[in-house]
């Protein structure tokens, strides 16, 4: 039968494995470190799986195609004492309502940090698993943030979190170039202002190209800014 079905361009994939997290089926595995349609019976064509993909690697197409067979489905996770899933809880996009109190100062690193909440209103947080038109970037503050910088500055929550949509990343350890997804985001949503906050480190700098390029590639006009952090967790350039 011709029906929708997923399709997954394993040039495009980077492994990540996001996609089979969140496939409620079972119908998309890894297979040397690529992911791979394991069975057309198995994809129910809604496409859970879609909005995970930091790549854009998987798309629908109408194609000759086995029906979706639920029974199997079932059976299968049944054989393996598995309850039905419902997705990975690391990729499913949700927006966190806070009531926020009076912020404490501003306080460097080396003070005595004084007792505070967490001010992120948003998840997933990683820019890899981020879909790019989640509800919660429409009128957005975006922050996008090396890794390291939360754990180098104390008061990372307050100071640059608050009344922003938080993505993180390492442009070392992804090794991923993050402009694609970054200009899908500000193409695809009235983004406000941007501020990308990273450590002083050679490899960051990674992520400052990464944004100029989405910039460019968006054809956006937004304000952004760069903060840099020190190892020793110091603000040394805004």
């Amino acid at each position: 039968m011709i029906r929708r079905i997923i399709q997954i361009d394993e040039d495009k994939c980077n492994g990540c494995g996001a996609c089979a997290a969140a496939c409620h089926e079972g119908a998309i595995g890894m297979v040397d470190g690529k992911a791979k349609l394991l069975r057309d019976d198995y994809c129910d064509g809604l496409g859970d799986c879609l909005p995970t993909c930091p790549t854009g690697a998987i798309t629908f197409v109408e194609r000759e195609a086995a029906a979706y067979d639920e029974a199997a489905v079932k059976a299968t996770q049944e054989a393996k004492k598995e309850p039905l899933p419902c997705g990975c809880p690391g990729t499913q996009s949700r927006q966190i309502n806070r009531e926020h109190t009076a912020a404490p100062a501003d306080t460097c690193a080396d003070s005595a940090a004084p007792a505070m909440t967490s001010q992120l209103s948003q998840w997933p947080v990683q820019i890899k698993l981020a879909p790019v038109n989640a509800p919660y970037f429409d009128g957005a503050k975006l922050l996008i943030a090396a890794d390291c910088t939360a754990y180098a500055y104390a008061n990372f929550h307050n100071r640059f979190i608050k009344n922003h949509i938080t993505l993180v990343g390492c442009p070392k350890l992804d090794q991923v170039d993050y402009s694609e997804k970054l200009s899908e985001i500000l193409r695809q949503n009235d983004i406000q202002s941007l501020t990308v906050v990273r450590m002083e480190v050679p490899c960051c700098g990674g992520m400052v190209q990464a944004v100029k390029k989405a910039l460019l590639e968006s054809d956006k006009l937004i304000p952004w800014q760069v903060v840099i952090i020190s190892t020793d967790g110091n603000i040394i350039s805004e």
